[in-house]
């Protein structure tokens, strides 16, 4: 018998993944059975040593990373394993989208409690497959990580991109006159989180409703236009970041790093609004103003599409998929206003909420 710590060899191969535990199966064959999945990226060296080795092709990595904890954000009674693997793709790649840059690897560190099935790491290596093929098909894969145990399911992801010549867009280059523009959708994910938790833990299809569905899956496995970020990058976008905690705090943050006040337009956000309100008045039982006020509040307030905000310098087209959301002011009182009227940094805070 070996130590505590230590495991007798046994083979395992054949075992199906639906009961062994990773405990039973150990890190060697559940790593094995995870790799089977994972899409490798185009990387110098790969995994199987002990770090991964990438090129940089001018002299420049742009690096983000980002957790996932179960509890605090995300729930397994409403989220499969592909689509945790799908979320942490998407909001990490966006981080690299809104730099401008191509992303060109991952390094995935997931802790799973000891009972956790080999199956469970086996469909969320499938999640990862298939975020990265919708989000950055044959430009990016996974260069390496690490597996280890934890209380609760525990995802961390560190992404790798280039500049590939490009200047880097950051968040503090809005200067007034500059438009305001947006690619992707607002405030889906948010209602989809709200309808969540309106059903408790029963399956997300209960609403049986393709609009609430659509909600829904925006929520759970967000699939926003990432390429756009290279896009806006060699339109010239002066700013540019992801919205992962709200369009309204999010413009602050850029806002305050650009020392401009961001303004946004009523009429510019009709059609998110439009889509919102009746899906929202279905779901939820809301009467007309209920559901429009609501759709509001998540429209401007609510985080997790992912989609791009960026500004540019005037009488300049805008690339598809964005569109002129509102128009950078010179710096008042407001960091943010919509339709000429300050509006509070309300979005998501991991520490307190939505706020």
């Amino acid at each position: 018998m070996s130590p505590p710590g230590y495991r007798d060899a046994v083979d395992l191969t054949h075992q199906s993944s639906l009961s062994l535990t990773v405990a039973e199966a150990g890190e060697r064959e559940t790593l094995r059975r995870l790799l089977v999945h994972m899409p490798m990226g185009k990387s110098l060296l790969g995994p199987g040593d002990d770090a991964a080795v990438i090129s940089a092709p001018d002299e420049r990595v742009v690096i983000s990373t980002d957790t996932m904890i179960e509890g605090a954000d995300f729930n397994l009674d409403w989220s499969t394993p592909e689509h945790l693997g799908r979320k942490a793709v998407a909001s990490n790649l966006a981080d690299i989208a809104a730099m401008g840059a191509r992303p060109t690897g991952l390094v995935i560190a997931l802790a799973v409690p000891r009972d956790t099935t080999v199956e469970f790491v086996e469909r969320l290596a499938n999640g990862f497959a298939i975020g990265l093929e919708r989000l950055a098909p044959a430009t990016c894969g996974v260069v390496g990580g690490d597996l280890a145990t934890s209380p609760v399911v525990t995802i961390a992801v560190t992404v790798f991109g280039s500049m590939d010549g490009l200047a880097p867009v950051l968040r503090s280059g809005a200067r007034p006159g500059d438009v305001v523009a947006v690619a992707g959708d607002l405030g889906r994910a948010a209602a989809g989180l709200r309808l969540l938790f309106a059903q408790g833990n029963a399956v997300p299809a209960v609403f049986d409703d393709v609009a609430a569905d659509g909600l829904i899956a925006a929520q759970l496995a967000p699939e926003p236009p990432l390429y756009a970020g290279m896009l806006a990058a060699k339109a010239g976008a002066s700013a540019m970041m992801d919205l992962s905690d709200g369009p309204l705090l999010d413009a602050t943050r850029m806002a305050e790093a650009s020392g401009v006040t961001l303004e946004f337009d009523d009429f510019a956000v009709a059609a998110d609004l439009d889509y919102l309100v009746p899906a929202l008045e279905r779901a939820l039982g809301l009467v007309g103003r209920q559901a429009r006020e609501l759709a509001q509040r998540l429209v401007l307030g609510g985080g997790e599409d992912h989609s791009l905000l960026a500004t540019f310098p005037p009488n300049r087209d805008l690339p598809e998929p964005f569109r002129q959301v509102g128009r950078v002011l010179e710096r008042g009182e407001a960091s943010v206003l919509v339709s000429g009227k300050p509006a509070k940094p309300e979005g998501w805070d991991p520490y307190v909420g939505m706020q």
